[in-house]
């Protein structure tokens, strides 16, 4: 029996490869980063060892998220350079790689768009008072930097994710001015895949006590991206940040996309995230059908270079499968994990 479209919720079968915890950026909420020079950066050997068991899990996104090594700084070509090498590795294993590694040089993100399906950049917020507070020790958060990324990525025609981290000490006005500055970067170049509505949740690594935002915040804030953005961008939210009925209203209220699940979320490590099959569950009771995505949106296939279009076709005939409109299950890869 078919699905309506209006009650279909997605999400991507992912695995989150860090290359670096290491970060120059010092914000105060931030759960994830360790100082320079204090942690080893992931080997090529290591990846090479995971990925066969990435494969076997189900895998489809490998989301390559780090830390930030400064613009000019010594080591910043060779931690460029992981990467890269990072993203080539699992397109070689037949995976599909999402980048979010913060800023980039238009040389940078020129070099990753031929290794990966798409990129991302949460904007977080365009307000520069933050720079004052939760930003004043993080030089990569200045609004005009982060917008920048955007306005590159359409020109270089490259599928993208942003989004907002809310609750941070900005005011729901400063929601609408960062949505409408995502909104009319994509009204320019329309490469703008889907925009995250993440809620600020408390951690035990973070430098500064905030409070959580609350479900009924998040709630609004959906709201107001159904009024900002157009309707051709999907509003994510994370599933692990929020309790079930909370997750409901968030639907009810407009959001589509779950992101990428995996048994760990790096940048929330406090906060599990859910076992994809009991969410299916859950929602299916509530008259919701959860579905398997890749990283990039059919829309934006025919943006890719030629190679990756091949894999990530071979992707989309998997999902059309039979068995790919459920939840993505242990040991169903097999034609996708072909090297295009």
């Amino acid at each position: 029996m078919s699905v309506p479209a209006s009650r279909v919720v997605t999400y991507s079968p992912a695995h989150t490869l860090v290359p670096t915890y290491e970060c120059y950026n010092r914000c105060t909420y931030c759960n994830f980063r360790t100082e320079p020079g204090q942690s080893a950066w992931l080997s090529l050997a290591t990846v090479v060892q995971q990925l066969p068991h990435l494969r076997e899990q189900g895998v489809i996104e490998v989301l390559v998220l780090s830390g930030e090594v400064a613009p000019g700084h010594p080591r910043r070509q060779d931690w460029f350079a992981r990467i890269y090498q990072i993203c080539e590795l699992a397109l070689e294993a037949g995976l599909l790689p999402h980048t979010n590694a913060g800023p980039l040089t238009w040389e940078e993100m020129t070099q990753l768009k031929a290794v990966n399906v798409s990129l991302g950049l949460m904007v977080e917020q365009v307000t520069p008072k933050l720079l004052d507070t939760v930003h004043r020790q993080a030089p990569s958060k200045r609004p005009q930097v982060r917008l920048q990324q955007l306005a590159w990525a359409g020109e270089l025609g490259i599928p993208f994710t942003t989004g907002l981290l809310l609750g941070l000490g900005e005011t729901e006005q400063d929601w609408v001015e960062s949505l409408a500055a995502i909104a009319q970067l994509h009204q320019r170049y329309g490469h703008i895949q889907e925009v995250i509505l993440q809620p600020h949740s408390p951690g035990q690594r973070q430098a500064e006590a905030r409070a959580a935002l609350n479900g009924a915040a998040l709630v609004r804030a959906i709201s107001l991206a159904q009024e900002y953005l157009p309707p051709s961008i999907t509003v994510q939210i994370p599933p692990n940040l929020v309790s079930r009925s909370e997750l409901l209203a968030c639907l009810r209220a407009g959001a589509r996309d779950l992101g990428g699940i995996s048994p760990w979320d790096e940048v929330n490590p406090d906060y599990e995230h859910p076992c994809p099959t009991q969410l299916e569950a859950e929602l299916a009771g509530a008259g919701w059908h959860l579905q398997p995505r890749l990283p990039v949106y059919p829309q934006y296939d025919s943006w890719l270079p030629h190679p990756l279009q091949r894999l990530v076709a071979l992707w989309r005939r998997r999902l059309a499968a039979p068995s790919g409109g459920t939840v993505w299950r242990m040991g169903q890869v097999t034609e996708a994990t072909a090297t295009p």
